[in-house]
């Protein structure tokens, strides 16, 4: 008889998470709020789960990204995934994080949106 299969990794994500935060180094961004959008996956072990103490609560995805937002003026979008990243390395059983943060306003109109993904592994 065939053994089942297992997980191995199991990748926990948000999509197009929306924040505003007061973010950019130009005069015209200091003292303001701008739209951000957010995609987050993160590499869990968390084969067989059967409840949500056994894997990670993506909700802990939204407070982290609304924590940064709200934590005073940053100037570039990299430190925020940067921090956002490492919020979500804060729990120890996310292996990998991908996180990829889009500046709406940044080019618009001429570009739907600017930005950066980054990708931090638990070393």
């Amino acid at each position: 008889m065939a053994s089942a299969p297992r997980t191995a990794m199991t990748k926990v994500f948000v999509t197009g998470l929306k924040v505003q935060a007061e973010i950019g180094v130009y005069r015209h961004e200091i003292g303001r709020v701008q739209p951000l959008v957010i995609d987050v996956e993160l590499d869990v072990p968390s084969a067989g789960a059967q409840r949500l103490s056994e894997t990670l609560n993506y909700e802990t995805i939204l407070a982290a990204a609304r924590e940064i937002a709200g934590g005073g003026h940053i100037e570039l979008v990299e430190t925020f995934a940067e921090r956002l990243a490492q919020a979500c390395l804060a729990d120890p059983r996310v292996t990998r994080a991908r996180v990829r943060v889009e500046k709406p306003l940044a080019l618009a109109p001429d570009a739907v949106a600017a930005g950066v993904e980054l990708t931090v592994e638990r070393g």
